[in-house]
């Protein structure tokens, strides 16, 4: 049987960084140095990739902290003291994918007859697990539309154990305001659940607006780099953390050493890459806005974008995701997304390049044609996740493939 003992110490390599950056509270330096230290023993500046399937133990029941690359890894280990630094919080757990980490919040935390109140608006993929899978071990999810409080409130009015969110909603961009959120669940009994994947901490800070737990896909923003699929759980509670640690080792679901490295290396950019996606969207949403052919665009960080004081609120910019409709419906937009040249038709989004993708057909394929048209995911919505490439590019390549 393997050995599952709880990780208690981290070898001094992948301990907390000996740079001191403890005393550091910048998110820019918590990027580069945060979780790690160069190598005692070599001098190495980045932390060793630990591709090692166990751990030689010293005598029954002493070891240096790791025992089964199932339960930890010291590589893995390194990313999750530094995402939770970046997050403000002192545990963090890290899983082979976004939905792997979803799963293992569902797994920890709801047992059969418990009931999920889930934003209206979510990634297709959370929908599907909740309302397909877990919809078969007696969890009921519900799905509201959390920018509305009042239906949040009426909605909280029946028992409930989790409120998820996503904030900005994945692919319509609806906020909902976390704060407020955090306060009627608490008052309810529940516990929030904010998936930050969008925004990461560099632009927005949940838990500084009462979140209970920060789900992320690494996959995104947090590497962002197109190389690695990955998901982390972050919270401040010791005990939701035991809980995650357990699952995680009981399933299965832990990141890969190589993963977590890649991402590592990815999270030291994360600062000025939000910033860019930011600057370069916001350029963007502006020439989208006064195209002619544009009927409908949404991105929070327009002045006419419905939600804008929200956004100001509670996010440092407008991120870099953009949705809007081409004139002349469905037809016109997937004519667009089979146009471009720079941007990428892709099912995904947060990487260095641009990426276009349609929702309907891609992303949130899974989710019920009813129930796409009531969250506001048209069958001609498209979803632009600007990337790092200059701005007057992406813009030359939308604006020639809207003339097709």
């Amino acid at each position: 049987m393997a050995n599952t003992t709880e990780q208690t110490e981290q070898p001094i390599c992948c301990s907390e960084s000996t740079l001191g950056t403890e005393e550091f509270v910048h998110f820019e330096t918590l990027a580069l140095h945060a979780g790690a230290s160069p190598d005692p023993v070599t001098g190495a500046l980045l932390p060793p990739i630990y591709q090692t399937t166990t751990y030689r133990q010293e005598a029954v029941g002493v070891h240096k902290g790791f025992t089964y690359s199932r339960a930890g890894n010291p590589t893995v280990a390194a990313l999750e003291r530094r995402l939770a630094a970046l997050e403000g919080a002192p545990y963090a757990t890290c899983y082979a994918t976004g939905l792997a980490a979803t799963t293992a919040l569902c797994l920890a935390l709801l047992e059969a007859g418990d009931r999920v109140i889930v934003s209206q608006v979510v990634y297709g993929g959370t929908v599907r697990l909740l309302q397909q899978f877990f919809a078969r071990f007696g969890v009921r999810a519900d799905f509201v539309d959390t920018s509305d409080l009042g239906a949040l409130k009426a909605a909280l009015r029946e028992p409930a154990r989790l409120v998820f969110i996503e904030t900005p909603a994945n692919p319509t961009l609806k906020l909902t305001d976390i704060e407020a959120a955090a306060n009627l669940a608490h008052a309810a009994g529940a516990l929030l659940v904010v998936d930050n994947t969008l925004l990461t901490p560099a632009l927005q800070r949940p838990f500084e607006f009462g979140a209970d737990i920060v789900l992320h896909s690494t996959t995104k923003f947090i590497e962002g780099h197109n190389a690695t699929v990955g998901g982390a759980l972050i919270v401040r509670d010791k005990e939701l953390h035991e809980r995650f640690e357990y699952t995680r080792t009981a399933t299965g679901t832990i990141q890969a050493p190589f993963t977590a490295w890649l991402t590592l290396q990815g999270v030291k950019t994360l600062p000025l890459r939000m910033e860019r996606h930011s600057e370069n969207a916001l350029r963007v949403a502006r020439f989208l806005e006064k195209h002619p052919r544009i009927k409908r665009l949404i991105y929070p960080g327009l002045e006419s974008f419905p939600q804008y004081e929200l956004a100001r609120r509670q996010q440092k910019s407008g991120g870099a995701l953009i949705a809007f409709e081409v004139e002349g419906g469905t037809e016109a937009g997937i004519r667009l997304m089979n146009s471009v040249r720079l941007c990428a038709l892709a099912e995904n989004l947060g990487a260095a390049e641009t990426l276009v993708t349609h929702p309907a057909s891609m992303t949130h394929w899974s989710v019920p044609s009813d129930q796409r048209e009531a969250a506001g995911i048209t069958d001609g919505l498209v979803r632009l996740s600007v990337g790092l490439e200059n701005p007057e590019d992406i813009i030359a390549d939308l604006d020639r493939a809207l003339r097709q």
